[in-house]
């Protein structure tokens, strides 16, 4: 009989941040966001900023900012995200959020001169805090 569930993990450097039984997951990629159910084929992909979202088996969806990683869908319906920074929507911070948006954005501005790496880098740290912004806004 099929499997109705998927083993799901995902793991930052400082802890693992989610490790459950879950119906779904849906991921935001390089290529688009991605919806992985039990069974699903097994795959590699790059994560992307994004917002990851979690259906347990009570229907309840569990929302999470999400920045950099990598997905990967084993056989077994095991799915395992090794991300940069993950975050449930419900514990982030607005209002630090929103600090570390501005400080990122100064700090773009004084770059602006600097060479095209420190410019970069900046601008994902914006990409990173809006889409932290965004997730915990839509959820509170």
């Amino acid at each position: 009989m099929a499997k109705k569930s998927i083993q799901f993990h995902i793991v930052t450097p400082e802890r693992k941040i989610f490790s459950q039984e879950v119906l779904e997951v849906t991921v935001p990629t390089t290529n688009g966001y991605v919806t992985i159910l039990p069974n699903h084929i097994p795959m590699v992909s790059i994560i992307s900023v994004g917002e990851l979202r979690v259906k347990l088996s009570d229907g309840e969806m569990h929302p999470f900012a999400i920045s950099s990683g990598i997905l990967e869908v084993q056989p077994s319906s095991k799915v395992v995200i090794l991300a940069d920074r993950s975050e449930f929507a419900t514990e982030i911070d607005i209002s630090r959020a929103e600090e570390a948006y501005k400080r990122a954005e100064e700090a773009m501005k004084v770059a602006h001169d600097a060479a095209d790496v420190d410019y970069a880098r900046f601008e994902a740290l914006m990409e990173k805090e809006l889409n932290r912004i965004h997730v915990a806004k839509r959820w509170k």
